[in-house]
């Protein structure tokens, strides 16, 4: 065990810089698979079954991921405006 980064904090290796990543690709797909379950639970409410709880689930996930994209897009706009 190395005790010289905490006498010497001058000895410690300078933390890496954070991975930027592409979150679109993930909001999408999750937008997407609450989009279908939306129209299933949809399809099954006008069927007569009781779904109307999962039905505002569905929904209420797909507003989120909605509003998750446009964030994401207007934060890599602004992460590219800022890099430049």
């Amino acid at each position: 065990m190395k005790f010289a980064p905490i006498i010497n904090p001058d000895v410690c290796r300078p933390a890496p810089k954070p991975v930027r990543v592409d979150l679109r690709k993930t909001f999408l797909f999750g937008t997407a698979l609450w989009t279908v379950s939306l129209v299933v639970a949809t399809v099954l409410l006008f069927l007569g079954f009781d779904v109307l709880r999962g039905l505002v689930v569905c929904a209420c996930g797909t507003v989120i991921g909605v509003m998750m994209l446009i964030w994401e897009h207007f934060d890599r706009w602004d992460y590219r405006r800022l890099g430049a």
